[in-house]
């Protein structure tokens, strides 16, 4: 089994496909098997490496460090594979480690593709929203709560397609039921908590300093990172791009696939270019 033992704790981890490098970070609800529908899709002209943020999947938490660790595991991973320079794509949670990274080592990021999610600079959105924003994205949030939706995936997509809606909750069960027994939402907590720092969130003039590319990719109907805080965060980064999936929730890159796969190979080529 894969594993690189890295900032204390031993990182699960796959690699896929010869070329330039690829890391894609999973969200809260995934992990490394979330991107089964990518990678064939990859593979075949890039170098992909998937893994499991630590307390994930397999990889363990060792020292309790949780996702105040991401970034620096996600560097201590890179190294260890001898990546130089890479692009990276993280859905939701995986926006956060991803975006860190970007900030941390410009020099080593070719492009960003943050997939549903302003994870990292989630304060920073809040501070250049406005009221009626707000207000409008607390309701939905407080609705959320009180009918106890968890719900990643749109209603539509479910009902059409109950096998694959199943395959996205047994990879789930793998972080909750596997070697980890993680408390998703006690870690969720914990990473919102930390964002809200002015220690650990990503600053605005940090984000004016991006160099590499950014594309952001939403879905229509996405409540958890609504489109219309994703549209705030694209205004932060500077030539950022932005692409609305029409009908989808809060994961594109399941629902939609093929699309998200050409959307995504599309913003690379523009990259090289």
């Amino acid at each position: 089994m894969p594993t690189a033992t890295v900032n204390g704790t031993d990182l699960y981890y796959e690699q896929h496909g010869k070329g330039f490098p690829v890391i894609f970070a999973h969200g809260a609800g995934g992990n490394h098997l979330s991107w089964w529908q990518q990678v064939p899709g990859f593979s075949g002209r890039y170098r992909c490496i998937t893994f499991d943020h630590r307390g994930w999947g397999l990889s363990r938490d060792s020292d309790d460090r949780g996702p105040g660790a991401f970034i620096e595991d996600l560097t201590g991973l890179a190294d260890h594979l001898g990546i130089e320079k890479t692009f990276l794509v993280g859905h939701s949670m995986g926006g956060l480690t991803c975006l860190g990274f970007a900030v941390a080592h410009p020099e080593r990021v070719s492009g960003l593709v943050m997939a549903n999610t302003f994870a990292g600079m989630r304060r920073e959105v809040w501070l250049a929203s406005d009221d009626g924003l707000r207000a409008q994205v607390q309701s939905v949030w407080q609705r959320r709560r009180e009918d106890g939706i968890k719900r990643a995936l749109g209603k539509r997509f479910v009902g059409a397609n109950k096998d694959r809606a199943f395959l996205y909750k047994q990879i789930r069960m793998l972080n909750e039921h596997g070697p980890n027994r993680l408390q998703t939402d006690a870690q969720v907590q914990r990473l919102r908590a930390l964002e809200r720092t002015t220690d650990f969130g990503i600053t605005r003039e940090a984000l004016v300093s991006l160099t590499a590319p950014v594309l952001f990719i939403g879905g229509e109907h996405d409540e958890v990172m609504p489109v219309s805080l994703m549209a705030v965060a694209q205004t932060l980064i500077p030539g950022a791009r932005m692409t609305v999936v029409p009908d989808a929730d809060h994961s594109v890159y399941y629902e939609e696939p093929e699309l998200f796969t050409r959307l995504v190979l599309d913003f690379f080529d523009s990259c090289a270019n």
